[in-house]
């Protein structure tokens, strides 16, 4: 990769860290527009298939957090030819099929989706890769993904409970599988996708439980010939045709929904405040944040709904709302499982509780997630249960006894933005205990909050 933006990931070189704690403190109404950086999934996979396919794919709107630099490096690793240029980034792909040996470890830093998706799509060519990365990735388990692997043929070396480093060996010619996901995963379902388009002839995947599904549609865009049904039992059969020609696009990544989540909250629980956010995607297999919110009486509208490049995106109108506690069904959970930390906060502030099933894909995210969650709200007053696999919280609408205490992030992103968030509401400061790996998904945050109005010191 060439002329990156200011600030690379530092995570290819070196995973030395330094923490740096931050403190939010009761903010004035929040006020003015904000726009956050383009969605982490749909930037990941911008970079992967561009990669991939033959010809030039130009990208405005990358998210330039390190997860995404760190799987573009992968792909440049493997051939591609990635650039930045003006505003847009610019990137020859290898042809599919055509991916080269990585001469080194390929390092992921702490990006879980770019690490699992890379090991569907290099670990079946007849070659070896080596996936490592940072304290919080290593401690994640890979076997989720390395298992349909296996089946299509690839030799696997990995650490015990098949965590980082992972050394793949892919087969001569790799076998067509039909898998059925255990669990809700999109990574899965992405990985084993994407380990088919270099596998001769149907790879299927089928989806008990239906998952976003921008791998389907960008996909289709580049090219690959991808059918998708449903089964009488209303699972989704995701089946691709392997070693066809991929062509490149021009893609404009929208907004990430998972990250408005926090400047979203906020919006709703610092009293007086009146926002907008704007060009949000709105694929409804990202929008259970949203839903719930309304549920619990946010004041949220969606205005200049239109169509980008295959997607639906809109602006959010958020006003300051009195919330009230309500019952998040578990079937909700794929449409939203990054956002789980931004609602507990929301629901610290709200009347009476609010109960979250469906949660155990949050023991395996950049930490134990439900933990990080339960402990940081303990921390700062708020009456909370949690169980293996669901969360409730008994909130008080005017902050009244909420923060004064230190959160652990656990080098999470999201633990830590969302503890932020609850700052600006609470009685008292809270402060988390390391604020850098925000870099990794938002790094615009500490500037878009303040620009808000909102106080965070670190």
């Amino acid at each position: 990769m060439s002329q990156e933006p200011a600030n690379p990931s530092s995570h290819a070189q070196s995973h030395v860290h330094s923490p740096r704690p931050a403190t939010a403190r009761r903010s004035p109404a929040l006020s003015g527009r904000a726009r956050v950086p383009g969605d982490k999934s749909i930037s990941h996979r911008s970079l992967m298939f561009g990669g991939l396919a033959s010809g030039e794919t130009r990208i405005t709107g990358l998210l330039e957090g390190e997860d995404v630099i760190n799987t573009g490096r992968a792909m440049a690793a493997m051939g591609a030819t990635i650039a930045r240029k003006g505003d847009e980034w610019i990137v020859q792909g290898t042809g599919n099929g055509c991916l080269l040996e990585p001469q080194a470890p390929l390092d992921f830093g702490n990006a879980g989706t770019g690490c699992r998706l890379t090991m569907g799509l290099a670990g079946v060519y007849a070659m070896r890769s080596t996936f490592i990365g940072d304290a919080s990735l290593t401690k994640r388990p890979m076997g989720r993904v390395l298992d349909p692997l296996r089946q299509m043929g690839v030799q696997v070396e990995s650490q015990p409970g098949d965590r980082l480093p992972v050394t793949l060996t892919g087969p001569r010619t790799a076998a067509p599988i039909t898998y059925r996901l255990p669990m809700a995963s999109a990574q899965v379902k992405s990985a084993v996708l994407l380990a088919g388009l270099n596998t001769p002839g149907i790879t299927t995947v089928i989806e008990p439980v239906a998952t976003r599904d921008h791998t389907e549609k960008m996909l289709t865009g580049f090219g690959a010939k991808l059918d998708v049904t449903i089964d009488t039992d209303g699972a989704r059969r995701i089946s691709i045709e392997g070693q066809g020609d991929l062509r490149g696009q021009i893609i404009a990544v929208p907004g990430d929904p998972s990250s408005a989540a926090f400047p979203l909250v906020a919006a709703l629980i610092v009293p007086g405040s009146d926002i907008i956010i704007e060009n949000v995607l709105m694929n409804d297999t990202r929008t259970g944040l949203i839903t719930t919110l309304i549920e619990m009486g946010g004041d949220i509208t969606l205005i200049n709904r239109r169509n980008a490049g295959g997607e639906d995106v809109a602006d959010l109108h958020v006003k300051a709302s009195e919330l009230t506690g309500v019952e998040v069904p578990a079937a909700r959970a794929p449409s939203m499982i990054d956002e789980y930390p931004a609602l507990a906060v929301a629901a610290s502030f709200a009347k009476g509780e609010t109960r979250m099933t469906g949660l155990d894909e949050l023991r395996v995210k950049e930490s134990d997630r439900l933990a990080a969650v339960a402990r940081g709200l303990e921390a700062n007053g708020v009456d909370c249960t949690e169980g293996h696999d669901w969360l409730t919280v008994r909130g008080r609408p005017d902050g009244k006894g909420i923060g004064g205490g230190t959160v652990a992030t656990h080098l999470d992103h999201r633990i830590a933005m969302s503890f932020l968030v609850m700052g600006l509401a609470a009685e008292n400061p809270v402060t988390v205990d390391d604020a850098t790996m925000i870099a990794t998904s938002f790094p615009e945050f500490m500037g878009l909050m303040a620009a808000l109005g909102a106080v965070i010191e670190g």
